[in-house]
């Protein structure tokens, strides 16, 4: 068995991973990055065409320094390759003014200055009539800096940019474990062993296995596509039906967005999908009874110029932490780790954002904006 050694390895190439690889040969740093799968693969968690980006983040407000580090990076690097990462149509929050995505993002906003648009409910009704049965409270609330960012295709031209910077890139290489070792870290493949002075581990569902420690836990969650009526169509394109959260009057929650170049309407509920999942044992099948039932029936009520009935369904994962939030930094301080994980299904717009920062954790830089409400240790001798 050969073996490869290297300043880091980064563990994991999906959204987090492609990021810190790329942002880390970009400071010149000696850096492999190895996956399972293909680059840009459908396996794991950074797929499904399409993500919502937002900057007014509910879930908590320092995030909109990582959603705008995100969209700087992306619109830099879709200048360099001719490509677009980042399409930004605006983001809408529906819901009663105590719900979480009117409240939190209100109340993120207001706390990162992040300039929001308020649409009482008459407002609401006459700008966005797709919307159905609003109860007289609902109001909305635009994120006009929202939008859509594309998974498969950001990833990608990470790897690339970190490729053309000088990173290793290895592919179809499966990680049986992280050692912390002596100086540094043993990362091991069937084929080869990979020697560094530390290891970033970004394997998305897959670090529940390589970080048993950490209180994550993988999700099956498959993701849906729709198709309008066919007296609605232009309705439901992305520029009259852009990027949503919803909380019905009933409690249940949608998001999604309308269809645009090479993509349906894509509506999923947000109480992340079903079971607890061993990623390595992932059912990907699509089951019309447990998988498709309830959601078309909370579609058909929201929204009912779509045809209930998805076109498209495939399985994702997303990786659960106890209170939602990401977790990024070193596990227990040890200076021959990072890690980033446990994004609860909201991860994907602060990718490239996240990569920074796993960057600079790891050649020793000041980190660009607070990570204190990411660390990974917040969880200590808490239950997963």
């Amino acid at each position: 068995m050969s073996t490869i050694t290297t300043d880091v390895v980064v563990v994991g190439l999906g959204g987090f991973g492609s990021a810190a690889l790329w942002r880390l040969a970009e400071r010149g740093v000696s850096v492999a990055g190895i996956d399972r799968f293909d680059i840009g693969h459908n396996l794991g968690s950074s797929h499904g065409a399409t993500r919502l980006f937002r900057v007014a983040c509910m879930e908590h407000p320092g995030l909109a320094a990582v959603a705008r580090k995100s969209l700087d990076l992306w619109t830099g690097l879709g200048e360099r390759y001719g490509e677009s990462y980042v399409e930004q149509t605006g983001c809408l929050s529906v819901g009663d003014p105590a719900s979480l995505p009117v409240r939190g993002t209100t109340a993120a906003a207001e706390a990162a200055g992040v300039e929001v648009h308020h649409l009482v409910h008459d407002e609401l009704v006459r700008r966005y009539p797709q919307y159905a049965g609003l109860d007289e409270r609902t109001v909305g609330v635009f994120d006009p800096e929202g939008g859509l960012c594309f998974p498969e295709r950001n990833v990608r031209a990470q790897v690339r940019a970190a490729m053309d910077a000088g990173a290793q890139v290895y592919p179809g290489t499966r990680v049986t474990s992280v050692e912390l070792v002596d100086g540094g870290v043993r990362v091991t493949t069937p084929t080869a062993v990979f020697e560094a002075a530390q290891a970033v581990v970004t394997a998305g569902a897959w670090n529940a296995k390589l970080l048993p420690d950490l209180p994550l836990r993988p999700r099956r969650t498959p993701l849906y596509w729709f198709a309008p009526k066919a007296d609605a169509t232009q309705q439901f394109d992305l520029s009259a039906f852009p990027s949503f959260i919803y909380e019905l009057a009933d409690g249940r929650g949608l998001w999604g967005h309308g269809s645009g170049d090479g993509f349906h309407i894509k509506i999923g509920l947000s109480d992340h999908g079903h079971d607890d999942t061993d990623p390595d044992e992932l059912d990907r099948y699509i089951h019309p009874r447990r998988d498709i039932d309830r959601l078309a029936e909370t579609v058909a009520a929201a929204f009912p110029q779509v045809d209930p009935v998805p076109v498209k369904a495939i399985p994702c994962m997303i990786t659960n932490s106890p209170d939602e939030l990401f977790l990024v930094g070193r596990p227990g301080g040890d200076p021959r780790l990072v890690m980033a994980g446990g994004d609860s299904g909201h991860g994907f717009k602060h990718v490239a954002g996240v990569g920074e920062l796993l960057a600079q954790i790891a050649v020793g830089e000041q980190t660009y904006g607070d990570v204190s409400f990411m660390d990974p240790d917040r969880f200590a001798g808490r239950p997963a």
